[in-house]
């Protein structure tokens, strides 16, 4: 069992590394959503983290902004904004997860994504996706028309 973990680590941080070298262009949703799916998998408290894109939509940087408990987590706007400044990043797609097993989005989940949106389109960063995690599942924003 200890070296299952130690290999599904090193297999996620070279994955890791792979889309960190910014030559891959994180367009498709369904490659975002799996390597979100192994990221938060085993995790036992919400995370909320973004994933930096430049102009081409290559990955910049995965950035982990707040970690919250069992069943939720505080995102100060304010963080998001500085992250994506630090970054120098044109466009994000934001995610975290939900340890409860249940991935559909709370209303507290869908107001601070619109909130955010508003504030990143006045730095001109694009808001492309917030994507929740729960289990084996994932909910996108962007696909079910709330963003």
């Amino acid at each position: 069992m200890k070296l299952e973990k130690i290999l599904i680590d090193l297999a996620f941080a070279i994955l890791t590394k792979r889309l960190k070298t910014g030559t891959i262009s994180v367009s498709s949703s369904e490659l975002v959503e799996r390597y979100l799916l192994h990221k938060l998998i085993a995790e036992e408290r919400e995370i909320f983290g973004a994933l930096w894109l430049d102009v081409k939509l290559r990955l910049i940087a995965i950035e982990d902004i707040a970690m919250g408990t069992v069943n939720q987590v505080c995102v100060y706007p304010r963080e998001i904004v500085k992250s994506a400044m630090r970054h120098n990043a044109t466009a994000v797609i934001l995610f975290h997860n939900h340890p409860s097993g249940e991935p559909e989005p709370s209303e507290n989940d869908k107001l601070m994504t619109n909130s955010v949106k508003r504030l990143l389109h006045v730095i001109d960063v694009k808001l492309l996706d917030h994507i929740i995690v729960s289990g084996t599942k994932t909910r996108s924003l962007a696909k079910r028309g709330e963003l």
